[in-house]
């Protein structure tokens, strides 16, 4: 049996602690599971290190290191709350075309024929930015490849450990394409290929301190 109920009574749950709107880019944190605004969560944390609601320290000196946007919420709101995401998208259009920057949110597509003047379009694409992300901390264990100069990077949960091969071949043997020759180990056990890092961060990194640790290194082949 269904039943209506109004949306003022739903507030609570799905209401930012620190603007009191709707949120907007929902942002957890991985502590104590509190949601905020992720525009908000920011800059709360320029001066701060614990949770708005509950005080709990979130991290001594890197508290942004232990948020992570929420997909779930944020779907969840956006079919709650009537026009919202379209209203925001608008907003934010606005906010960069005012100030006459591209939003990040679009990407310009060239369109017609390679000898005519190609005209571009529009359209969105946030490139994944708006997954829930990891935190990925990567070791080189071999001496002959080389160490990549940013060990830290930060990546959507559905990314697969073959991208991860692909963007470390990229990097450490000059070619994408090389990607076959690398394997990638966590805990000192082999990924598989279609594993993504939300799998693996669940399986393996669950109950530890993010990042998550992996280690690359030449195929070996037997």
């Amino acid at each position: 049996m269904e039943r209506k109920i109004k949306l003022k009574t739903l507030n609570a749950y799905i209401t930012c602690k620190i603007c009191r709107g709707y949120l907007v880019d929902a942002t957890t944190v991985t502590e104590c599971l509190h949601t905020f605004c992720k525009s908000c969560m920011v800059k709360h944390l320029e001066d701060n290190n614990t949770c708005p609601t509950c005080q709990i320290v979130i991290h001594q000196s890197h508290p942004l290191q232990y948020i992570s946007f929420d997909r779930t919420m944020q779907d969840i709101v956006y079919k709650l709350v009537p026009n919202l995401q379209e209203n925001e998208i608008k907003r934010e259009r606005e906010f960069y075309k005012s100030r006459g920057l591209p939003c990040p949110k679009d990407v310009i597509v060239p369109t017609g024929d390679a000898e005519e003047e190609k005209p571009t379009t529009q359209v969105e694409a946030d490139f994944h930015r708006l997954d829930e992300q990891v935190n990925i901390g990567l070791e080189c264990t071999a001496d002959n490849l080389k160490s990549l100069k940013r060990k830290f990077i930060r990546l959507s949960s559905q990314a697969t450990i073959t991208h991860l091969k692909k963007f470390i071949a990229k990097k450490v043997l000059d070619g994408m394409e090389k990607y076959r020759d690398i394997d990638i180990l966590c805990n000192d056990e082999l990924l598989g290929k279609d594993h993504t890092l939300k799998f693996v961060y669940v399986t393996r990194w669950r109950f530890k301190d993010p990042p998550l640790r992996l280690q690359y290194r030449p195929r070996i082949e037997l």
